[in-house]
């Protein structure tokens, strides 16, 4: 098929700094589609701005399917951009990508900082909150952001963190005419006056104090809050070693409690997301605050009672049995459920469950370890270690169908 669609990357410049052979493109088109600003210049009659939501930008495409047209799109399209979309909905020979230089690449240069070492995220249309995975020591992001006030949640975000001295740097308009840079610490935000097309250089600082929550499994157990449901900080270790959160994959976290293994399976692996299961509506409100608190707000909170939760909802590449492990109806639905060459991980503290967790592995195969740990305490004056309640774990993975 030839290509019907072309998606050229065009700088804040605009089209007249295009290349002479990217600009015949537009110049022969049928039509042309894209934000306002990138359309000055276009004839009124060939020109298509941006009709309002995603979805209906898609079907304004996609209406003219098979007619020649040019998408323009701010630098790179398939960095956070429609190209990285519309490969969902077109077939690779339906369009070709042109891209600029990205607006990460003009702002990595204008700060002098080592694209590789850099984080690159979009906070455009998304939640601040995913931000929190990548507030570390040291580390440096670039963000793409929605408007004025993401630089205002940003800034709360990281001063509540004790990261209030990191330096923020707002690049405005970049490669355009009105291109500029303001630059301060996070505490002062509230101080400047910005527009709401910028890209947001954070340069993290933490205070001596400020906890360090890094994206491996382990969190501390103060970080979530809970009703004391929580799968504590070493058996989650174990369980999530298990589980193998890997790029893109679906958790299906039932019994979820605080939240605490799906909120860590979606910091551990980029794309991945959970599923949270949970009856208890209290629960269901701590697992709602924890998700955003560390920074995983796509994370779904499933209210009811499981098995009949489950029915409908995406399959899984892998499950957790936090609570009710001992239920054979729950079981057979979840692993009924678990794709060929999925994971599923079940803990039980009491002799029921484990009892049908061991007559699961000797039906289905997969390893049986019990995890014992011990913590300092106190026996009047003197230390002493004081056991917690043992866990039984049962991993297996479901043989291909």
């Amino acid at each position: 098929m030839t290509p019907w669609l072309d998606i050229i990357g065009v700088t804040e410049a605009g089209v007249a700094a295009l290349p002479p052979e990217l600009r015949a493109r537009v110049d022969v088109a049928d039509a042309v589609l894209g934000p306002p600003r990138l359309l000055k210049g276009i004839a009124a009659a060939r020109a298509e701005a941006w009709n309002g939501s995603l979805e209906a930008m898609l079907d304004q495409i996609m209406s003219r399917r098979g007619r020649k047209t040019v998408l323009l799109a701010s630098g790179d399209p398939n960095w956070f951009g429609i190209g990285a979309t519309l490969v969902h909905h077109l077939s690779p020979d339906e369009f070709t990508v042109y891209p600029a230089p990205s607006s990460f690449q003009l702002a990595a240069a204008r700060l002098n900082w080592p694209l590789q070492n850099v984080t690159c995220l979009s906070l455009h249309g998304r939640a601040p909150a995913a931000l929190h995975p990548h507030i570390l020591p040291g580390n440096r992001i670039l963000a793409l952001t929605t408007d004025r006030q993401t630089l205002a949640e940003i800034a709360e975000i990281l001063t509540g963190r004790g990261y209030g001295k990191t330096q923020l740097h707002v690049l405005e308009a970049l490669g355009g005419p009105e291109e500029r840079r303001l630059s301060f610490p996070a505490d002062t935000a509230a101080d400047h006056s910005i527009g709401d097309f910028y890209v947001l250089g954070i340069d993290c600082v933490a205070d001596p104090d400020a906890p360090l929550l890094v994206p491996a499994p382990g969190l501390p157990d103060g970080a979530f809050i809970s009703d004391g449901q929580l799968t504590k900080r070493e058996v989650r270790v174990a369980t999530l070693a298990r589980l193998a959160p890997f790029p893109g994959a679906l958790l299906w976290d039932i019994g979820a409690g605080s939240g605490s293994i799906g909120i860590e399976w979606m910091r551990a692996a980029r794309g991945a997301h959970a599923l949270c299961f949970e009856r208890n509506p209290n629960r269901c409100a701590f697992i709602a605050h924890n998700r955003e608190a560390l920074g995983v707000p796509g994370l779904e909170i499933i209210a009811g009672n499981a098995p009949q939760s489950l029915a409908g909802q995406p399959l899984p590449d892998a499950v957790f049995l936090g609570g009710d492990v001992g239920s054979m109806d729950l079981f057979a639905a979840a692993w009924q459920a678990l794709k060929p060459g999925g994971r599923l991980v079940g803990n039980a503290v009491t002799l029921d469950g484990e009892a049908a967790l061991m007559a699961r592995q000797k039906a289905f195969g997969g390893d049986l370890v019990r995890i014992g740990i011990e913590t300092l305490d106190h026996v009047g004056s003197e230390r002493a270690f004081r056991p917690r309640l043992t866990v039984t774990q049962w991993a297996v993975v479901k043989e291909g169908e």
